[in-house]
């Protein structure tokens, strides 16, 4: 075999092994009611959800639980995914910074035997800077 078929076989195998081991660790983007299902069925891996915080008449964030003398690790929030459904959230850390300033949520994690909702990671989209009042030219 010539030294350029061993190294192109090598090369092949190696993209092959590193499609396997991504494919492992793909994570889905669902709603709660499908991820309360797919807990039901055995199928315990870490899912995104994506939603918002529900806030009152005024815009202020509702449903947030955050102690930090207490339990500094412990931050309990509602959120809406995009069906409309409410859920409790449980994030064993701190509360994120600018966390009731964020228009969208994307939490990581999956439901536990007492059917909570355990993030594992908060990602947030805060509003844009350059949003709002337009400079006419």
């Amino acid at each position: 075999m010539k030294p350029t078929h061993i190294v192109a076989i090598v090369v092949i195998a190696i993209a092959v092994g590193v499609l396997i081991s991504s494919m492992g660790s793909v994570t889905e983007y669902v709603d709660f009611a499908t991820a309360q299902e797919m807990y039901n069925k055995g199928k315990d891996k870490s899912l995104h959800i994506v939603g918002t915080l529900p806030k009152d008449n005024s815009g202020k964030v509702v449903g947030m639980q955050y102690e930090p003398r207490l339990n500094p690790n412990l931050f309990i929030f509602e959120m809406i995914d995009n069906k409309g459904v409410k859920e409790k959230v449980y994030y064993n850390d701190a509360k994120p910074q600018d966390f009731e300033r964020s228009e969208q949520i994307v939490i990581i994690g999956s439901y536990n035997k007492e059917k909570k909702f355990i993030a594992k990671q908060i990602l947030m989209k805060c509003p844009s800077k350059y949003e709002g009042e337009q400079k006419k030219i």
